[in-house]
């Protein structure tokens, strides 16, 4: 229920004029578990802006249903990074290795003595594949396909690491000290904490943000 809430006080708090976004962009939101949002915007979008709102904000209100009078208090914390499309990925053939043997094991006497088992290798990783079939042109098949899919398992990760090092740069612990901005609904007020200013919180859901720059 917070998750939904804190969406749908990002989603309706943040128009199109607040990051000068082009026309042709599209915002939209996709969930992801542990109450995680994506803000994805498509096409030829200005970055800048966005990488301003990088940190932990700060989200105090009194709700609706709060009998006491007592605030409560949520952290977002928005990390921005630049997805580039997804193109078809393969191999170089210049970093191919490959080896052709004969294969123990059972499979007849064809399989024994003819170099059909190939073994190929990633020289930049080291990493290899081999396929032990009867064909010997199978096996080439085989062994690409799977020499490609243990090279991007490994490529992925690392690039999965490198963006989660990326977010924790940014969001920092995701602690009350490392907020960036307060928003007080109860007051009408923002507080940046980097440039210390404070404006009207209806005024920067109005796409203001400049009054805190």
């Amino acid at each position: 229920m917070k998750a939904a809430r804190t969406q749908n006080f990002w989603s309706g708090s943040r128009p199109r004029s607040t990051f000068d976004l082009p026309s042709a962009s599209v915002p939209r939101w996709r969930s992801r578990s542990g109450g995680t949002f994506d803000l994805v915007i498509e096409g030829d979008g200005r970055l800048s802006p966005l990488l301003h709102e990088a940190g932990g904000h700060r989200w105090q209100r009194i709700p609706p249903t709060e009998r006491r009078g007592r605030v409560h208090t949520s952290t977002v914390t928005v990390a921005v990074f630049e997805c580039a499309p997804e193109a078809m990925w393969e191999i170089a053939e210049r970093d191919i290795e490959v080896f052709t043997t004969k294969d123990s094991g059972p499979g007849g006497q064809h399989r024994n003595k003819t170099e059909s088992c190939v073994v190929m290798r990633h020289k930049p990783t080291g990493i290899e594949a081999k396929a032990s079939a009867k064909s010997q042109h199978q096996n080439r098949r085989t062994a690409r396909a799977m020499l490609e899919a243990r090279v991007r398992a490994v490529v992925d990760a690392k690039a999965a690491s490198s963006q989660a090092r990326n977010r924790k740069s940014q969001v920092g612990s995701g602690m009350r000290g490392d907020k960036i901005r307060t928003y007080r609904e109860q007051d009408d007020q923002v507080t940046d904490h980097r440039s210390g200013r404070k404006a009207r919180l209806s005024r920067v859901r109005e796409g203001m943000v400049e009054l805190l720059g």
